[in-house]
């Protein structure tokens, strides 16, 4: 009786392990060496070229990367159309007339399709698109695991109160990266980012007019030449980092110690709160920053992935097959 209890045991852990296993395999940065050998090379040269075009859609698609893991998990719902079942998180607050990129990501996709149909995920081409675009403009190179698939809805009012808005507090920030399990060294290394890409007037606009005395004057100067508090230059844009808006490096961190993050929510790290530390270690050290911005990309491309036999591997990504 006891040898029979013994072996049931040892044969319930073997589907336990091969299971685990199976998740594992599921997601990983081998996942189409065999399906689809081309579909990395391939989005590679798409971002490129798009990046090549135009600087700023580097941060533009690190951004949308960022901003589809948080809601749903990274599974494309982000690029989904608004129709009949789908909320579209396009018309989400802080993505409206704010998220950029949607084109890149459908030509790489198409460009993949055309070499492997119906085998590599739109929400894997994201994850690989946000790492080509840091490469591309000299930022960090990590491994992306692979084998998401897409989901087949999305979510207006959770990408509403799960995305951070500009105006949020620090412990608003922690708490939104907390809930995605990244610690608040990790919202410092991926609030790096701002290191390249520009922000619109309006995100900017109520932290230069206030006169406060967490901004360097002379910057919130400087910016008000081109964001007024007249609602006609809302949409008027502004490098995030003022030293070097085009290249991936550890300027927006020296920006903020000296009182020249230009949204709130970036001067919020370095205030005398919890992540001063953090900052000022980022700010010294570029290859610390470096390494830890990978680290955080490859942590947060890990939240709920849709795997297996969930979602699907849409066709077109901006709609359900």
């Amino acid at each position: 009786m006891a040898s029979t209890r013994t072996s049931v045991c040892l044969f319930l852990s073997m589907l336990l392990f091969l299971a685990n296993m199976q998740c594992e395999a599921q997601l990983s940065s081998t996942f189409y060496d065999i399906t689809c050998p081309n579909a990395l090379s391939t989005i590679r040269s798409a971002i490129r070229t798009a990046v090549s075009r135009e600087r700023r859609m580097a941060a533009s698609l690190v951004r949308l990367h960022f901003h589809d893991c948080f809601v749903q998990g990274c599974d494309a719902s982000i690029l989904l159309d608004e129709a009949p079942s789908i909320s579209s998180e396009k018309k989400a607050i802080n993505n409206d007339h704010s998220i950029r990129g949607y084109e890149v990501i459908d030509d790489a996709k198409s460009q993949v399709e055309s070499i492997c149909p119906g085998i590599v995920s739109c929400a894997d081409i994201v994850a690989v698109a946000a790492r080509d675009a840091s490469v591309a403009v000299g930022g960090p190179t990590w491994s992306v695991k692979l084998g998401r698939r897409d989901s087949t809805t999305a979510s207006r009012s959770l990408a509403e109160s799960n995305l951070p808005s500009f105006r949020d507090s620090l412990d608003r920030l922690t708490s939104l990266f907390g809930n995605k399990g990244l610690s608040q060294r990790d919202m410092v290394a991926l609030s790096g980012s701002h290191t390249i890409g520009q922000a619109r007037c309006v995100t900017f606009r109520d932290r230069i007019h206030n006169n406060a005395s967490d901004i360097d004057a002379g910057f919130a100067s400087t910016r008000k030449r081109r964001c007024s508090l007249d609602d006609a230059s809302s949409d008027n844009l502004a490098p995030l980092d003022l030293v070097t808006p085009n290249s991936f490096d550890n300027n927006y961190f020296k920006n903020l110690i000296q009182k020249k993050g230009l949204l709130q929510s970036d001067q919020i790290l370095f205030s005398g709160e919890s992540t001063d530390s953090i900052v000022t270690e980022y700010s010294k050290s570029p290859s610390t920053f470096s390494s830890d911005f990978a680290a955080a990309m490859v942590k947060m491309g890990d939240i709920d992935p849709k795997t297996g036999s969930e979602g699907q591997i849409r066709k077109f990504c901006n709609v359900v097959n």
